[in-house]
């Protein structure tokens, strides 16, 4: 039988925005730059983070052998190549193209649950910057607490 608990929670929202330094092409554990907004924030929630940029993304993964995230640039590199002799969109350099795609398959956003005032993470699970720019620059995220 499902034994199904609930606790009656004051709904609030907290907003953070956290300004990431350049990193270079490849997949990132950024979860301790979450973890620094969660001070103060309900002991229940969501925290949903956003990243503010079409070529690089975000997503949750492994979080304790880095060759894990060497295999995923690997494979996206395989999957969306450089060079492509069908992009049109090739102003702004061979990586770029490739990066739009890339976000766009992985996406934005990632929500995890907060308990205990912490991120509700599995043992092995972190959040990833995923960028697919060789040269991105500083990175924006929009971390909404609920």
């Amino acid at each position: 039988m499902l034994k199904i608990a609930q606790k009656n929670v004051l709904i609030m929202t907290k907003q953070h925005f956290i300004t990431l330094p350049a990193m270079p092409r490849g997949f990132h554990l950024i979860t301790p730059y979450i973890e620094q907004v969660l001070n103060n924030c309900s002991h229940t929630g969501l925290a949903h983070v956003f990243i503010q940029h079409t070529s690089a993304s975000l997503t949750i993964n492994e979080n304790a052998d880095p060759t894990v995230r060497q295999d995923f640039e690997s494979h996206f590199n395989v999957m969306v190549p450089e060079n492509a002799p069908y992009y049109t969109h090739t102003y702004e350099g061979s990586d770029d193209m490739p990066a739009h795609i890339k976000a766009s398959m992985l996406g934005p956003d990632v929500t995890v649950p907060i308990s205990n005032g912490k991120l509700a993470l599995g043992m092995w699970q972190g959040i990833y910057l995923c960028e697919h720019r060789n040269h991105g620059g500083p990175r924006n995220l929009v971390v909404t607490l609920v």
